[in-house]
């Protein structure tokens, strides 16, 4: 087959019923749909740059109460930065080889074959971006893309987009760029999340407290055991649910087992302050098929995501590690 048919097979694939071959990306992750499909959380998408800058607000502008006749002050107080976080990118890649296509001869066999290849490249990159949310920090040379484990990280002298809890500091003394997170071995329990809750209760809108918590399945199923006993939750409303996965509501915040997510290890996440950066031709780019250089007809096609996990709040977020249930 040559290459401007297997380009129009391709382009079938992605647009037969509807463009369902793009669910693919995120079928088996809550946060990849949630975050990347949906676009609800914190989602950027530069067209450049040698960063992906992030502003985040670190103090408050001048205020206070005066009086009839006062001088008020017009100062203005530094309240705004930005972090920054590398560019990490991925691909997925999928190659045919001529002695395969002499064997699947006949264009149904073909096609076939072309689609088998296309599921197993968006299949790769999708277990590549799902694991990676669980990743901690990324090193200035490392390829993979930054982790929940990076911004909850609560060495107070790990740098994290470009600056550590210490670097970052309001007026008042407070630090707001600091991770939070508990690595004591201990049962998961709801007396559990609901301080952690608390604790990264930070903002002024509605969404103060995380609204997820992204945790292993045996962990899940425990704390769904003790709620359903006590008849305190709720499926209807839940994200996780809506979009087709496994999840409760409780207290405000939707709880949901992830596949991906470490053993013992419980995330609760504020999603007004997690979610994507992704270059504007990096969101599952693909090629066209091209033939290998200096292979027999070999032909190949990648496709390509180009971004990084990114967060512009450390305290909404919070991580236990070492839950047993």
């Amino acid at each position: 087959m040559i290459l401007t048919q297997m380009d129009a097979v391709t382009n079938d694939y992605f647009k037969i019923d509807g463009g369902k071959a793009l669910d693919i990306y995120f079928q088996t992750s809550f946060l990849l749909d949630y975050l990347l499909k949906q676009k609800k959380g914190l989602m950027i998408r530069p067209s450049g740059g040698l960063n992906i800058r992030i502003p985040i607000r670190y103090d408050g502008n001048t205020s206070g109460w005066y009086e009839r006749g006062a001088t008020i002050s017009s100062d203005k107080r530094e309240a705004i930065t930005a972090v920054s976080l590398q560019w990490k990118h991925a691909y997925g890649s999928s190659t045919m080889y001529r002695v395969d296509e002499l064997k699947n001869s006949g264009p149904e066999a073909q096609i076939k074959l072309i689609n088998e290849e296309l599921y197993g490249m968006q299949e790769q990159l999708r277990l590549d971006l799902a694991n990676a949310i669980y990743n901690e920090a990324s090193t200035p040379t490392s390829k993979e893309m930054d982790g929940l484990g990076a911004p909850t990280d609560t060495d107070a002298t790990t740098a994290y987009a470009g600056y550590s809890s210490n670097d970052i500091v309001s007026a008042d003394g407070t630090k707001v760029w600091t991770g939070l997170g508990d690595d004591t071995a201990q049962p998961i329990s709801l007396a559990l999340i609901r301080d952690a809750k608390s604790i990264a209760d930070h903002g002024t809108g509605k969404m103060d407290e995380p609204d997820f918590m992204a945790t292993s399945k045996v962990l899940y199923n425990h704390i769904r055991e003790v709620l359903t006993v006590q008849q305190r939750f709720t499926k209807e409303g839940s994200e996780p649910v809506k979009a087709g996965f496994t999840g409760v509501h409780f207290e405000g915040t939707d709880l949901f087992p992830d596949r991906y997510c470490p053993d013992g290890n419980a995330y609760l996440l504020n999603s007004q302050h997690i979610g994507f950066a992704v270059h504007k031709q990096g969101m599952f780019q693909r090629t066209p098929w091209r033939m290998i250089q200096g292979s027999a007809e070999d032909k190949t096609i990648k496709n390509y995501f180009d971004g990084n996990l990114i967060c512009d709040n450390r305290r909404a977020l919070y991580r236990f590690q070492n839950l047993t249930a």
